[in-house]
């Protein structure tokens, strides 16, 4: 643990909270992409298939519990809250997200640590994390206009991810023999995925405007 992964622990945590806050406050969905969330409710479920047979602490035993509830929480309220769902925008959430599931999954056969379940499911988690937002992000742009709670939510996701790069960094050069290269190159692949969503999120916020994403 250092203060990179801490920090990027929080900010992620931050943004699970920021992202309920909206459900429950606005009892609405709206702008949220429900495949995107069912795609990080994948990512958390297999990532954390050794939350019963590996005890590192009690903090990542409790950030594993939350990260998993909190997702599958979030998918069922905009799947079966009876007031909830009818704000999910179906008709623009349209993005093909078995494409990413599948593509995610042959590489993580093709491409791990090692050749056994936990380690190719890890992987598969890892690659499937990179891409996870692209439903969020193609539907922001299609809707243009970005609430205030939607923005923060997406923002806290991306500086998550910002710091765990700062994270590798750090260990990369504090710690002997400390090599993720898989973790590495699909975090520089998601923290990509998020640059033009800083770019508008930073010019919104500097001249104190609406955050409104070009189609």
């Amino acid at each position: 643990m250092n203060i990179f992964r801490f920090a990027g622990d929080m900010t992620h945590l931050v943004s699970v909270l920021v992202l309920l806050l909206k459900i429950y406050a606005t009892k609405s969905c709206a702008g949220i992409s429900l495949k995107t969330q069912e795609l990080y409710a994948l990512v958390f479920i297999t990532r954390y298939l050794d939350l019963f047979s590996d005890f590192i602490s009690l903090y990542n035993t409790v950030m594993k519990v939350v990260f998993i509830g909190s997702s599958i929480l979030i998918v069922w309220c905009m799947r079966m809250h009876p007031v909830i769902r009818r704000s999910n925008d179906r008709d623009q959430d349209t993005f093909r997200h078995y494409f990413l599931v599948v593509g995610s999954f042959f590489l993580a056969l093709l491409i791990h640590d090692s050749s056994t379940f936990l380690e190719i499911f890890w992987a598969f988690s890892i690659y499937l994390e990179a891409v996870a937002i692209l439903p969020q992000l193609v539907l922001l742009q299609r809707s243009g206009n970005v609430d205030n709670l939607t923005g923060q939510y997406v923002f806290f996701l991306g500086a998550y991810r910002g710091f765990y790069l700062l994270n590798w960094i750090y260990r990369y050069f504090t710690e002997k023999h400390y090599s993720r290269w898989i973790s590495w190159v699909s975090g520089l692949v998601q923290t990509a995925l998020y640059a033009d969503f800083f770019y508008y999120y930073f010019r919104s916020w500097k001249n104190n405007e609406k955050l409104h994403l070009p189609a």
